[in-house]
């Protein structure tokens, strides 16, 4: 795994004189009249908060990341995606922008209206899914056969939309209300999407010795096309599990902010008011578990 010396500043918040982006947990989006500016910061979240110090080149690991998914899946033909450059420089940015600061970190891309949907495709038993089967037998409604444990590899993996959060948890919802809601025809189409391209990504993250243990996709539309937008396959949307130390029956080590979480977790935190400072070996370490997602999936070292 590559580590900067000295390690690079991370990015908090974007900044592009003149222009106000609407600022999300981890992304600032600018509005550019047909297109956006999406801009992926170092900020990260966790227990519904954003927390007060960001993770040096998260965002240009999502980006990439995400842009490596997008470039597979066009060669593949199975979803256009909402890019239109790479190079935030392709908009009449006002005088003064730091170019540098946004580069490896920014997507042109087309305005879409998107669905209002989280699609999630899960092929293990984790997280919220877990915790619905150890009361219910289901996950999202949908029965599993009895006798499954904690990270448990799925029979098949299964369609779980959630309603979109800005603020604060997903909530996971039957495939009936999702068609209530968006109708029939997008929502079987939308099913079949996430779990073809699932099905792709962890046939070959296999390959690279991870595990996508689960996923989340956002769809938009643009003049009635159905595009993929927002994020694919990062270790912010995706639970990515080392398959050389997947064990079933209990929680996984993942190359993502679980690290955070599992500091916070062990914390005099409340979870209330506003979170503490995490310390310096807590964000290196959190660094170097997005770096090596990078640098397994793509295959070559990551560099700033």
């Amino acid at each position: 795994m590559t580590e900067q010396t000295p390690r690079p500043a991370a990015l908090a918040d974007s900044h592009i004189p003149g222009l106000t982006p609407r600022r999300g947990k981890v992304r600032d989006v600018y509005d550019f009249g047909d297109r956006v500016l999406i801009v992926a910061t170092d900020r990260v979240s966790a227990f519904d908060w954003v927390l007060p110090t960001a993770i040096p080149d998260k965002g240009r690991v999502l980006t990439r990341v995400s842009n490596f998914w997008f470039d597979r899946f066009a060669a593949e033909r199975v979803v256009p995606d909402h890019r239109i450059s790479d190079d935030p420089a392709a908009l009449p940015l006002p005088d003064g922008t730091d170019v540098a600061a946004l580069a490896g970190r920014s997507v042109v891309a087309k305005k879409a209206t998107v669905v209002p949907i989280e699609c999630v495709a899960r092929g293990y038993l984790a997280g919220s899914g877990w915790k619905e089967y150890r009361t219910d037998g289901t996950v999202c409604g949908l029965p599993l056969p009895a006798g499954l444990t904690e990270s448990a590899r799925l029979p098949e993996p299964i369609f779980t939309p959630a309603t979109k959060a800005e603020e604060g948890h997903d909530e996971n919802i039957p495939f009936a209300t999702m068609c209530g809601r968006v109708g029939t025809e997008l929502s079987e189409t939308l099913r079949g999407l996430t779990l073809r391209l699932y099905e792709s990504a962890r046939v070959f993250a296999e390959t690279k010795g991870i595990l996508i243990a689960d996923t989340k996709f956002e769809f938009g539309l643009v003049d009635g096309e159905l595009l993929l937008v927002d994020e694919a396959l990062t270790p912010d949307s995706s639970r990515f599990w080392p398959a050389d130390d997947y064990r079933p029956g209990r929680p996984q080590p993942s190359f993502d902010k679980q690290y955070v979480r599992d500091w916070l977790a062990g914390s005099d935190w409340d979870k209330q008011s506003p979170p503490p400072p995490l310390p310096d070996d807590v964000v290196a370490g959190t660094r170097s578990r997005y770096v090596e997602a990078y640098e397994r999936l793509l295959g070559q070292p990551f560099q700033t």
